[in-house]
């Protein structure tokens, strides 16, 4: 958003330069991100002094120069050499002298230098309008009227003044400072001043029947007031009008529409005129279009309207689409003599959507989306009216109307002195409380004790609660004002330990440091991706068909990660995500939250001492196992999983919840994915870790001073055994001793009956309390074959 800071002391007396300014509109919410200088004239006729022709003389050696004496106010006079036809003696005239930049009105600035023309010296040049930017007359050179004083600053003669534009970034719940009306109102808080409005007492309505307005859809037209104005005549803008727009950024069209932009700037309240000839039937109807109605816009593109668009419409047809663009028909051109001039208080969500329907985004939309204020339809309407008779010579013929059957209702809570001492922090008066409170336009209706009623007039759309109040009063206040102390005490932290964000850092920590790199996708995606559509959760106004549901897992988002690397000759894939997904149930809409794991591609990378190597369901296997570990979870289950995106995979198994699920992508879904290469993934219900672990009680013991003791058994086993069964049954067998049990070695083929494969397993025995001996050790050894060839009919090879 920009603003005028000369346009600004319209409202308020300012004493600040305009780069102090800067710093005070940031402090209060409203940061300048760019302050720049706008010269109304180019190069803002610097350098150019008044000076007086004391003699004129014919040039020696050319029929069209003269040779002139000027005197600019210095001790010598300058010998200047001119072509200008009314050139001549006691004339007061505009000179550059040498070293001045002149900005023509055509082409480059160019540098006044010393030189000599045919033969004669010139120090400087007696300047014509289009020569400086002043004008685009190439008749001769500028006459200043007699009483102007010599060695004068020519922009001090023509009081010509730079302006300076802000940029502000608006934040979204500003609405009420989207106009320089809105910035002064702020500034007049700061500085506990009051800001002036123009008088429009000069309205005079008129008593001719005007345009008649009929509103059939008052729940999104809330107000809408009118006025017909005849008799203008469309044509250029004065300059001053000019000027302000060209400050802002905005391009003069002609006297009706740059007074609407100026009103919407200046006041914030979007006005729209039509031309009164074209309107049929004499009559404005405000209605909800047709569905799929047509509608040319002034950019010339033919819309089909939706029936939840809302269009200002004559007798037969749409003539704007309310609050965001006009229309090619009835729009003022140079032939306008007539004008039906509207100004409204639209409903919000009704123009924030459509406005996103059609993809059009104006200046009035911006406001009207954020709300505007409700109070000032009539009075935006009246001031234009009155620029509009001294601008376009127009005549008001018709009285205001205003349809306006449910008036909005400033917001009325109590706000508690204390409570805004306790969040601001710092011990602020009563007294200076509510002097910003009433500075900034917000009424105390009532006062009981340390208890205030406000009544929030009903522009502040944001301010609608107590700690609303309290951000208003902090940044008119100043953050700059609130004390650092030496001291920082806090409470303690309620958070359920442990912290889920803790949780989250350590896991994210322990995948980072093996080789993951953590992804973030968008939660929207399109629906062949989801599980189930009975529990889909569809948007209504999608973006585009790609982007139309809720996510219901992880997989696809990794899967188009996985791709969108791929094809860019980055095959190899170690990824995690932290994400949410979501469903819709009977009893409403229902998040969770997930981690994934996705590797793909090579495990070991090209070397000149290493041979590559492919990921696989282990090396997935073994990170999960690793997580798992990191998490202290124990007792879980492997089963194999029935999960249809997998051609096979594992289930973590806690009770009767499963925990995660991995395996090996299938192919129909890689090919949905547009991936080549095999993908192995794995999800966790991170939910119900966050469960799991919080009810974990952590014990702590002293290391043992004793040493372990490692022995291996080969098995000869059947095929459908597996390693989780081994586990199983040596656990069972030795509870106090055992610790670990590894398979190193896995052997299936030549030399082994069909059905058969060979097991190398480690098992590493400690006890905490002595140094184990052979014969313990031979026992336990002992049991476990027993036991595996009682359980499975295993054999020691």
């Amino acid at each position: 958003m920009n603003i005028s800071y000369n346009w600004l002391k319209n409202y308020i007396n300012i004493d600040k330069t305009p780069e102090e300014l800067s710093l005070i509109l940031t402090d209060i919410g409203l940061e300048v991100e760019l302050l720049e200088t706008v010269q109304s004239i180019p190069g803002g006729l610097e350098g150019l002094v008044v000076g007086e022709v004391k003699t004129c003389a014919q040039h020696p050696n050319a029929d069209k120069l003269k040779v002139t004496t000027v005197d600019v106010g210095r001790p010598e006079l300058l010998h200047v050499v001119c072509g200008a036809p009314n050139v001549r003696e006691g004339l007061k005239v505009i000179v550059a002298t040498v070293g001045t930049y002149c900005h023509p009105v055509n082409g480059e600035p160019f540098k006044i230098t010393k030189s000599k023309i045919r033969g004669e010296v010139s120090e400087g040049m007696l300047c014509g309008e289009d020569e400086i930017g002043l004008g685009t007359s190439h008749a001769g050179i500028v006459e200043l009227n007699a009483d102007a004083v010599v060695g004068a600053l020519v922009k001090d003669y023509f009081n010509i003044q730079d302006d300076f534009r802000y940029e502000i970034g608006l934040t979204p719940n500003r609405a009420d400072a989207a106009s320089h009306l809105g910035v002064a109102r702020d500034l007049a808080a700061y500085f506990r001043k009051s800001y002036i409005l123009d008088d429009v007492s000069a309205f005079q309505e008129g008593k001719d029947v005007g345009v008649q307005v009929e509103v059939k859809a008052a729940e999104a037209a809330l107000r809408y007031a009118g006025v017909t104005i005849s008799d203008i005549t469309v044509g250029e803008s004065p300059d001053w009008l000019k000027e302000k727009l060209n400050v802002i950024g905005l391009r003069p069209i002609n006297n009706i529409v740059d007074i609407t932009n100026y009103i919407l700037h200046d006041l914030g309240q979007p006005l729209h005129a039509f031309d009164a000839a074209k309107i049929a039937e004499n009559k404005i109807v405000v209605r909800y279009a047709a569905e799929n109605e047509l509608f040319v816009t002034l950019d010339g593109v033919e819309r089909k309207l939706s029936s939840e668009d809302l269009v200002i419409a004559d007798a037969d047809k749409p003539m704007c689409i309310a609050g965001v663009f006009g229309g090619e028909y009835s729009g003022v051109n140079e032939t306008t003599t007539s004008i039906f001039l509207e100004s409204a208080y639209f409903n919000a969500v009704s123009v924030r959507k459509t406005s996103k329907r059609h993809g059009l985004k104006t200046d009035s939309s911006f406001r009207f989306e954020r709300g505007t204020d409700p109070d000032m339809p009539v009075y935006a309407l009246q001031k234009a009216a009155l620029m509009i008779q001294e601008i376009a010579g127009g005549k008001i013929v018709s009285s205001i109307t205003d349809s306006y059957p449910n008036p909005v209702s400033p917001f009325v809570f109590p706000v508690h002195y204390g409570r805004v001492r306790q969040l601001i922090g710092k011990e602020i008066p009563d007294i200076e409380i509510k002097a910003i409170i009433e500075a900034l336009g917000i009424c105390v209706s009532e006062e009981d004790g340390e208890e205030i009623t406000v009544r929030v007039p009903a522009y502040k759309v944001d301010v609608t609660r107590e700690v609303d109040v309290i951000e208003e009063v902090l940044r008119i206040y100043g953050y700059n004002n609130i004390e650092l102390k030496s001291q920082i005490k806090s409470s303690l932290n309620t958070t359920e330990k442990p912290d889920k964000e803790v949780v989250l850092n350590q896991v994210a920590d322990l995948l980072i440091g093996n080789g993951y790199r953590e992804i973030l996708n968008n939660s929207l995606t399109k629906l062949s991706f989801v599980e189930n559509e009975q529990t889909a959760v569809r948007l209504i106004n999608p973006l585009s068909s790609d982007l139309d549901t809720m996510r219901q897992n992880l997989l696809f988002s990794a899967l188009t990660t996985v791709a969108y690397n791929q094809n860019r000759k980055q095959p190899n894939a170690k990824y995690f995500e932290y994400g949410k997904t979501y469903f819709k149930t009977e009893e409403g809409y229902k998040e969770q939250q997930k981690l994934a794991l996705c590797i793909a591609g090579d495990q070991i990378e090209e070397h000149w001492d290493l041979k590559s190597k492919k990921t696989n369901f282990y090396h997935l296997k073994a990170a999960v196992d690793a997580v798992i570990k990191r998490l202290n979870i124990g007792g879980l289950q492997l089963q194999d999983t029935d999960e249809t995106y997998f051609d096979y995979g594992l289930n973590y198994v806690k009770g009767q919840k499963v925990l995660v699920t991995l395996g090996s992508v299938s192919a129909g879904n890689l090919e949905k994915a547009d991936v080549d290469n095999k993908v192995y993934f794995a999800q966790f219900d991170w939910d119900l870790i966050i469960k799991i672990i919080r009810k974990n009680k952590i014990k702590y013991k002293e290391v043992s001073k004793f040493p372990a003791v490692r022995r291996d058994l080969s098995l000869l086993i059947d095929d459908a055994v597996t390693f989780e069964e081994l586990l199983r049954i040596a656990t069972k067998t030795e509870r106090k001793l055992l610790k670990e049990v590894n398979i190193f070695d896995v052997y299936k083929g030549t030399g082994l009956a069909e059905g058969k494969k060979s097991y190398a397993l480690s098992f590493t025995l400690q006890d905490e309390e002595k140094t184990l001996n052979d014969k313990q050790i031979e026992t336990i050894i002992k049991k476990l074959l027993l036991n595996f060839e009682q359980e499975i009919g295993a054999v020691a090879r």
